[in-house]
C-alpha cells in the first residue's frame, strides 16, 4: 500500500469528524444564561461573606460567658472553612463559564458536566450544615439557664430531632435554592446541546 493509497483511506474515513462549532448566534443565546449564573454566583459569594461578618459581630457585641463566645466563635470559623473549601469549587467553575473553548460542542459537553458535578457540590455544602447546627443547639442547651433542667431523655431527642428535621430542611433548601438560581439556566445550556446534535 502506498502513500497516496494511505491518503485516500484517511480522507474517506468519517470517525474524525470536526466537533460542531457554536455560532455567534448559538454564542449570543448562551451569553446571557452563563452570564446570569455568574452574577448569581458573585450575588452568593458576598452574601455568604456578609453573613459570617455579621455573625462575627455579633458574638463580639453581645452579653455572655467568655466560654459561649469562644465556642461560638469557633464553630463559626469552622463553618467559614467549610464554606471556603465549597466555594474553592465554585470559584473553578465561575472561572470556566468564561472559557473560550466554549465554542466547541465539547467545551459545552464538558460545561454541563461540570454544572451537574456542582449540583451536588452544592447539596452537599448545605447538609455540610447540619452538624453546626447541632453543635450550636449543644452549646445553647448547655449555657441558656432554663427554668427547670432539662432530662437526659429530653436532651437527645432534642438533638436527634433537630438532626433530622435539620438535615431534610437544608437538603430540600438547598435544592430549591439551586434549581431556583441556576436550574433554567442549565437548562437553556441542555437545550443548546440538544440543538447542537442535531
Amino acid at each position: 500500500m502506498n502513500i497516496d493509497e494511505l491518503k485516500n483511506i484517511w480522507n474517506e474515513d468519517d470517525s474524525f469528524e470536526e466537533t460542531p462549532e457554536v455560532t455567534i448566534e448559538q454564542s449570543n443565546k448562551l451569553n446571557l444564561p452563563l452570564e446570569k449564573m455568574r452574577k448569581n454566583m458573585r450575588m452568593e459569594f458576598w452574601s455568604t461573606v456578609g453573613i459570617f461578618i455579621f455573625s462575627f459581630g455579633l458574638i463580639s457585641l453581645c452579653e455572655a460567658p467568655f466560654k459561649f463566645k469562644f465556642y461560638i466563635s469557633i464553630l463559626i470559623a469552622s463553618m467559614v472553612f467549610v464554606t471556603f473549601f465549597f466555594y474553592n469549587k465554585f470559584f473553578k467553575l465561575y472561572k470556566d463559564m468564561s472559557n473560550p473553548a466554549l465554542k466547541t460542542f465539547d467545551g459545552l459537553n464538558e460545561l454541563l458536566h461540570q454544572f451537574n458535578l456542582n449540583k451536588q457540590y452544592y447539596l452537599s455544602f448545605y447538609v455540610a450544615f447540619a452538624p453546626f447546627l447541632v453543635c450550636e443547639l449543644i452549646i445553647v442547651m448547655e449555657f441558656i439557664p432554663s427554668p427547670k433542667p432539662i432530662s437526659d431523655l429530653r436532651a437527645a431527642t432534642i438533638l436527634i430531632s433537630t438532626l433530622v428535621i435539620g438535615m431534610s430542611l437544608l437538603f430540600l433548601f438547598g435544592t430549591w435554592w439551586f434549581k431556583r438560581l441556576y436550574g433554567r439556566n442549565i437548562k437553556h445550556v441542555e437545550n443548546l446541546i440538544k440543538q447542537l446534535r442535531k
